[in-house]
């Protein structure tokens, strides 16, 4: 059994953050990329366990793009195979957009830029227990892909976690989002702090303060759905 998981990322200075260390305490080795500056991606998926493509400050439409043309052919690849897949934002508009969904932005112009509530939905309600604020940095949004299972809504951008046949995930917000990459994202990206919907620095580290323990819970309990333990996959495998 393969002991790597793809993790797919967008800029040179791109962090896996949380989700790639609580990967790698799960026993696994991270196989970390990042096609936008020319490295390339797997053909097939037969040296990893799973897969993860990140967010980033480009678009699921930008097709004059070569790397994000090969993250959509990804898609295929893992949705074929039925290899473990989370799309984290960008990674999860990706594997809309590649099934046939619409990826634009707020018919009003608003943004997601700190924390907002998501509700489960009733198919959602094994991986989304109860409410929750999520840290969220987005100013496009996914329509549901046509054979595909809404997880979570939230109140400005509608569709925010879904599921397409046994084990590929696609959600809107951050997990990942460590307090150090949400310090460097508020001062990095502070322009867009007044961009409507948007919240403040202030409001956004309060936030982190108040529910950051929610969303920590989230992560460790979907990942020991979506990806368990090699040692624990192993004894079920026999290996």
């Amino acid at each position: 059994m393969s002991q790597k998981v793809l993790l797919v990322l967008h800029q040179a200075t791109s962090d896996p953050g949380r989700v790639g260390e609580a990967i790698r305490t799960r026993g696994f080795e991270l196989d970390m990329r990042i096609p936008a500056i020319g490295q390339p991606l797997p053909k097939t998926m037969d040296d990893h366990a799973a897969a993860v493509i990140f967010g980033g400050p480009m678009s699921a439409n930008d097709d004059h793009e070569e790397f994000i043309r090969e993250e959509t052919k990804l898609i295929d690849v893992l949705l074929k195979s039925e290899t473990p897949y989370l799309g984290i934002c960008l990674g999860a508009q990706i594997m809309a957009r590649a099934l046939g969904a619409r990826v634009a932005e707020h018919e009003k112009g608003l943004r997601e830029v700190g924390y907002y509530r998501l509700t489960p939905t009733e198919d959602g309600s094994t991986l989304f227990e109860k409410p929750m604020m999520a840290y969220q940095w987005h100013r496009e949004g996914f329509d549901v892909p046509a054979g595909a299972t809404l997880l979570a809504c939230g109140e400005f951008f509608p569709n925010q976690a879904f599921q397409v046949g046994k084990n590929a995930y696609g959600i809107q917000f951050h997990p990942e989002v460590t307090e150090a990459m949400n310090r460097r994202w508020v001062t990095k990206a502070s322009h867009m702090l007044s961009d409507p919907g948007a919240q403040s620095r202030e409001t956004q580290l309060e936030g982190r303060r108040i529910y950051d323990a929610e969303m920590r819970n989230w992560l460790d309990n979907f990942l020991d759905h979506w990806l368990p333990p090699l040692a624990q996959r192993q004894a079920a495998f026999g290996s």
